[in-house]
């Protein structure tokens, strides 16, 4: 009995990943190619399907025979299972090495980029210091960090690049002991030599990590601190009582969920939402302690968000950031279908959403339609745009859905093309082939490199045709090959019952949900799913030692 619980609780969950499998790769293959999803299309649905059934054929058969490998064996007789090892014990040289190394592998793209890439609301987050102009449209902890140390150092020096450079550099030593811990603590659940070399290569010369270490962008940190989170509460799962008994973790782990969302705020509803998850899980063996652990940083943050927000007379935060999905789904049918909207539908929708804004309408991106949205009137009368919104969306619900897909799709479609600024002018350049990466140093800020052939490289990658050139190779640089990645391994693990092996991974898997109401997909803002991924081979010890378990 107990086997036939198993075996079916593992066909559900290779069904799971491979009825997402399919979803995802025929409609991200339809809005690629034509930018909308067709449902009509009987091809396309029976290739769908057809994927559903293999990859969850496919799929259970990898697993038992996975299940049967013994420990060290090979899978197939091709790919070797890794063997159970037991923890190490490292030193703090081990943290120094690893540290080292990754600002060693950091600083020839540091010299070729100087001063730092200093783009994605850079320039606005510096005026807001320089001002004394502050809103919380930008998280404040980073405004004021960025922001001050630039103009401290261009009140010191008179030049803006050092204050710039500096700032980069700070953060790039942060991030890179985040890392370096990482590496570190996968030491102690020893992994080889190659493995070590691996991942400090990984995390110190793979160009989308690196090119946010050394961003100016909230995005490196925020996925720096939700990295830290992750590998703390594995250490958490697996001994509660040892964790809990070092304080310095202890303290660390609390400082980490409180900085997360100070950077970025999709992160604290994320992580509100995953408390009561590890508050179930840990329910036999909830101690005081644990608990405050758990909630002390949903308070902290709460207090502190408060204070700078008191302290610096910021304005409240613009409704337009958490309707953006309502927003282009109003836009997208007053664009495409404006002649079934009778003139009462239409007036109410441009009282919220001016005409010149929507009139801007473009399906990947919602920046120029909600520029102009009306929070005055959203404050005073909310009701009458959710009102306009729901008889739009049950007249035309294919259109809706296709303006949310549009704007997340590249998320979870491994060949996606990220370009969703195409055409798009900004300080020294306008979009053209790719929108990978903001790459420029904006104003007051200028490039200088001192490397011009890795400058050179790294504009290939962000703004150039390496996505069109690299058919094959671009797909490790972009989201939806991760997080295929990420839905097997966590599908095993479930199919397994392991929910411990989950559980560590779940503000992650919660941000990401966040991102898909969002207002358009880049790399900046799933960071994490490059940076979380040698967590993935951290051995669980309870099946064989498989690193999947």
């Amino acid at each position: 009995m107990k086997i036939n619980k198993e075996n079916t609780l593992a066909w559900l969950m290779s069904g799971l990943f491979g009825i997402l499998a399919g979803v995802f790769l025929t409609f991200g293959y339809q809005l690629e190619t034509f930018d909308s999803i067709n449902i009509s299309d009987k091809n396309a649905m029976f290739v769908m399907l057809a994927l559903m059934i293999i990859v969850t054929v496919d799929t259970r058969y990898v697993w038992r025979n996975y299940d049967l490998t013994g420990d060290g064996a090979k899978l197939f007789g091709i790919v070797r299972v890794p063997k159970k090892g037991s923890d190490k014990e490292f030193s703090k040289r081990d943290f120094f090495i690893n540290f080292a190394s990754l600002v060693v592998l950091c600083i020839p793209v540091f010299l070729a980029e100087f001063p730092g890439f200093f783009v994605y609301d850079a320039q606005e987050e510096l005026n807001e210091v320089l001002t004394r102009s502050f809103s919380t449209h930008h998280p404040l902890l980073h405004v004021l960090l960025l922001g001050g140390t630039i103009a401290l150092f261009h009140k010191i020096s008179g030049s803006w690049n050092l204050g710039i450079a500096v700032y980069v550099l700070i953060q790039m030593l942060l991030i890179s002991a985040i890392y370096a811990y990482v590496v570190t603590y996968l030491q102690k659940k020893a992994i080889s030599k190659r493995a070590r070399i691996l991942w400090l290569l990984f995390y110190g010369l793979f160009p989308t990590i690196v090119m946010y270490t050394l961003c100016s962008c909230k995005d490196g940190l925020f996925s720096g601190f939700l990295l830290l989170i992750t590998v703390f509460l594995i250490e958490l799962v697996e001994d509660p009582d040892s964790f809990l008994g070092n304080r310095k973790k202890v303290v660390l782990f609390v400082l980490s969920c409180v900085l997360m969302p100070l950077f970025r705020h999709n992160g604290f509803y994320a992580y509100l939402v995953f408390v009561p998850f590890a508050l179930i899980y840990f329910r036999k063996k909830l101690k005081p302690l644990l608990a405050t652990v758990l909630i002390l940083p949903v308070v902290l943050y709460l207090v502190i968000s408060g204070i700078l927000s008191g302290l610096f007379s910021s304005e409240i935060t613009h409704h337009q950031e958490m309707l953006t999905v309502p927003i282009m789904q109003l836009a997208r049918v007053y664009s495409y279908d404006g002649e079934s909207l009778s003139d009462e539908d239409k007036a109410v929708i441009e009282s919220y959403i001016p005409k010149e804004n929507l009139d801007k309408y473009t399906p990947r991106v919602s920046d120029l339609v909600k520029l102009g949205f009306n929070n005055e009137l959203y404050e005073k009368d909310s009701a009458a745009f959710w009102k306009v919104w729901l008889k739009v969306f049950k007249e035309h619900p294919l259109a809706c859905v296709n303006a949310w897909m549009l704007t997340s799709y590249g998320y979870y479609y491994p060949p996606a093309i990220i370009n969703v600024y195409k055409g798009n002018t900004v300080f020294s350049f306008t979009y053209d082939e790719s929108s990978y990466f903001g790459y420029e140093v904006e104003p007051p800020g200028e490039r200088k490199s001192l490397i011009p052939a890795i400058d050179k490289f790294y504009r290939y990658i962000s703004i150039g045709s390496f996505q069109n050139d690299a058919t094959f190779l671009r797909l490790f640089f972009n989201p939806g090959l991760y997080l295929f990645i990420y839905m097997y391994v966590f599908a095993y693990r479930l199919s397994k019952r392991k929910f411990s092996r989950v559980l560590p991974f779940l503000p992650m898997v919660l941000t990401f949900c966040t991102v898909l109401l969002g207002p358009t997909y880049l790399i900046r803002y799933v960071l994490y799913l490059w940076t979380c991924l040698p967590l993935l081979s951290v051995t669980g010890g309870a099946v064989k030692g498989s690193a999947l378990v």
